[in-house]
């Protein structure tokens, strides 16, 4: 429909001539030379299909028309410029130069059936280059915004995957770690046996609930609507208030998070140093994304009893500190797996700073990073510490 368009709106100028009044001496508008000149615009229908093919078909029109009928002339060769256009901007280096070649055969033929004047000669090849170089950067500009939407596109494919990373690894090294522990405990302490069990039941449900989450956003920024088309099992987390469109969790979920990590064993303690406040949803996401990725380190590798959590508000940024006392960082360690990566570049997409290695003294592992967050007036420092517990 555009190039339907476009050529309506070229046939509306090329229409002019043969309407306006027309001084004695001039070759007469028949409708005869309205008809040919119409055969000159007809091909813009195809412009955009088969540009080269296009302008071949226009010079071979115009052609005729002036050597057949010589009717009115026009002030501008509009077809001629749209079709230039289209050409640099939709055709291939050797198409291009094709129909180069071919522009600059037919503009002096052109000038030299009409007025034969250096004037026109000039003006024809400078309204056809213009146009060309338009083309060009028009298709310079729409590369341009191609690479960057792949590289938003690809950001977003890296922070996805960040987030299914984070979300399946926390969730089942817990549930590894009291799996494995259960048999034990049934012959030893059924209680506990009974609790590791439900600590599985629930670590599996959080990450269910957040994966369906997670997926759910991807429906609505694809298509919209998800819900509606959604299964029995996303309808009943909708009507539970888990929503796809619910917020990524943040620094309020960690105690949660915290209390599903002590049933693996790991006692886990807590404190916040600073004025308290509220943070940006992004960044309070990424919060809790770096802690659970640390404390996920933790189950994992570190073979720890304690691990002790510390989130210090300060005027500019927030420091997040995850210390274990566990064997450390092996020797010639490396900086981390997947995980430890995605902190990295989570506290960098704020602007922040990662740093991870042996804890003070070379006891244990730490995890530190820093996130830029808004200033606040100056509070003094107070400590919340919670009860270290299993």
């Amino acid at each position: 429909m555009v190039d339907v368009g476009v050529a309506l709106l070229v046939q509306g100028a090329m229409t002019m001539p043969f309407v306006v009044p027309r001084a004695a001496g001039l070759a007469p508008a028949t409708w005869a030379a309205y008809g040919l000149t119409t055969l000159t615009v007809v091909p813009l229908v195809w412009r955009r299909r088969a540009p080269l093919a296009v302008l071949l078909a226009i010079l071979l029109t115009s052609m005729v028309y002036k050597l057949a009928l010589d009717g009115p002339g026009q002030p501008l060769p509009y077809n001629g410029l749209v079709i230039v256009y289209t050409v640099a901007v939709l055709s291939p280096p050797w198409k291009r130069l094709v129909s180069g070649v071919l522009v600059l055969i037919a503009v002096p033929v052109g000038v030299g059936l009409n007025t034969r004047s250096a004037r026109e000669l000039t003006f024809s090849a400078f309204v056809f280059a213009a146009a060309y170089v338009f083309g060009r950067l028009t298709d310079a500009r729409q590369r341009a915004h191609r690479i960057e939407a792949e590289q938003v596109a690809a950001r977003e494919r890296a922070r996805i995957a960040r987030e299914m990373h984070d979300i399946l690894s926390h969730a089942v090294s817990l549930m590894i770690v009291q799996a494995e522990a259960g048999p034990v405990a049934v012959r030893t302490a059924p209680e506990r046996a009974e609790a590791a069990f439900d600590a599985i039941s629930e670590t599996g449900r959080d990450a269910m609930v957040q994966l369906r989450r997670m997926l759910g956003l991807l429906r609505d920024s694809e298509g919209g609507g998800g819900h509606e088309r959604s299964g029995p099992e996303e309808r009943e987390a909708y009507a539970a208030g888990l929503a796809p469109r619910a917020p990524q969790p943040g620094v309020g979920e960690l105690p949660a998070l915290f209390d599903r990590v002590r049933g693996s064993g790991l006692a886990v303690g807590y404190e916040v140093v600073g004025a308290e406040r509220e943070l940006p949803g992004a960044v309070g996401a990424t919060v809790f994304r770096v802690v659970q990725e640390a404390l996920t380190n933790t189950v994992r590798h570190a073979g720890a009893r304690t691990v002790t959590v510390r989130l210090h508000y300060k005027d500019s940024d927030l420091e997040i500190r995850v210390l274990d006392d566990g064997r450390g960082p092996r020797a010639g360690y490396g900086g981390g797996g997947h995980g430890l990566v995605g902190v990295r570049e989570r506290a960098a997409a704020h602007g922040g700073t990662a740093e991870v290695g042996a804890g003070p003294g070379g006891r244990g592992f730490e995890v530190r990073v820093r996130i830029p967050v808004p200033t606040v007036p100056d509070v003094p420092d107070v400590v919340a510490t919670a009860e270290v517990g299993r």
